[in-house]
């Protein structure tokens, strides 16, 4: 069998003569040929391609990528009708060679800036994307008010089952479980100094004012704000919500106004619940670990209370509600082009709602001390 190489001086340079099969059958052939072509050539380089017969893309790449291992780096040319492709590869190694040697730019002062800057810019438009959401959900709202059927009473009970019945046994159990957990970590501290009562305060405080509603809202971000956003993002991807828009239908009335509306009423109500369960557990904590019988937990928990401690934490429900809704809808209405876009905004929607529920809960501790609630 002909060499497909064969390496010729020719002037200061050389002259490589390409003959044989250089098709992808002969790829093997070819490439222990150019492990045997010498990388320490120097000069000009020519490449004869008139006897190759059928050159394809893989041992022509092979070639090329064989021929800029040559150290010092040779001029290569070609001659002899390449193949029409050969110019595409040229291009293609080299924006692939300096793709790899290109280093990242040293940090400076001016790059700090101008990140902080796009990032500022990009922050800003969010917000404004937001306040614009925020208002068309008020516009629709406020024409419900004329107008019956915007309420779309049938797909608020729907969504009033699925975010709120729904939501009960998972929400009770773990109310249950950490009220339990911190009446018996509670009672741990308290009892070396003989104050196991104190445990029913404990329970009934961070119950009713902190832990009710702040873990019924992390429950319910993850279960519905996910939701919210992967129902609303899979019809953007189907082109659903183009559809309703060209039947005259407004997506907001139809898609983000009946969940923000149903969380709005199912929250509390999950709140009231946990707070419920939370209470039983610290009961039952209290009566088998400190022997508290029933009646006297009562009692205690009676004289803990205060006026505010029950509508402290209940009145974060509709906030932390409309929190979760609108950046799961509005998270759902962003989704384009992509499944992998749709995760992602998922996976956003229920970490910024949990963030957001945070930073509220937050808020609200520093107010209701400034005002003594």
């Amino acid at each position: 069998m002909t060499s497909p190489l064969a390496l010729e001086p020719q002037g200061e340079g050389w002259r490589l003569i390409l003959s044989g099969d250089w098709s992808l059958a002969a790829m093997p052939s070819v490439e222990a040929q150019l492990k045997s072509l010498p990388t320490t050539l120097h000069g000009n380089l020519v490449c004869d391609w008139t006897h190759a017969q059928m050159p394809g893309i893989s041992p022509v790449w092979a070639l090329l990528r064989r021929l800029a291992q040559a150290a010092p780096p040779l001029d290569v040319s070609h001659t002899g009708n390449p193949p029409h492709f050969l110019e595409l590869l040229q291009k293609l190694h080299v924006d692939r060679h300096a793709a790899y040697s290109v280093q990242a730019p040293e940090p400076t002062l001016e790059r700090l800036v101008g990140k902080l800057g796009r990032w500022s810019v990009l922050q800003g438009v969010h917000a404004r994307g937001v306040i614009v959401f925020l208002g068309r959900i008020a516009v629709v709202i406020g024409q419900a008010f004329s107008r019956r059927s915007a309420w779309r009473l049938s797909s608020l009970v729907r969504h009033i089952y699925e975010t709120g019945i729904t939501a009960i046994p998972i929400v009770a159990l773990i109310a249950f479980l950490i009220s339990v957990i911190v009446a018996y970590l509670g009672a741990q501290q308290l009892s070396r100094f003989g104050a196991d009562i104190f445990v029913v305060d404990l329970v009934t405080i961070a119950t009713l004012r902190e832990m009710g509603v702040l873990l019924t809202a992390v429950i319910v971000a993850g279960r519905s704000g996910s939701a919210f956003a992967a129902e609303i993002g899979v019809m953007q991807l189907n082109e659903e919500t183009d559809a309703l828009r060209a039947m005259g239908m407004n997506p907001i009335e139809l898609l983000v106004v009946p969940r923000v509306l149903a969380l709005l009423i199912a929250l509390p109500l999950l709140t009231i619940i946990a707070d419920a369960m939370g209470l039983a557990g610290g009961g039952l904590l209290s009566l088998i670990n400190l022997h508290i019988p029933l009646p006297q937990f009562t009692a205690r928990l009676r004289e803990s209370l205060s006026s505010t401690t029950f509508w402290a934490g209940l009145v974060k429900a509709p906030v932390f509600a409309i929190l979760i809704a609108m950046v799961g809808t509005y998270r759902g209405m962003q989704v384009r082009d992509s499944a992998r876009e749709l995760g992602r905004l998922t996976t956003v929607a229920v970490v910024q709602s949990i963030f957001m529920v945070i930073l509220a809960d937050a808020l609200f501790a520093v107010l209701f001390v400034q005002i003594k609630f």
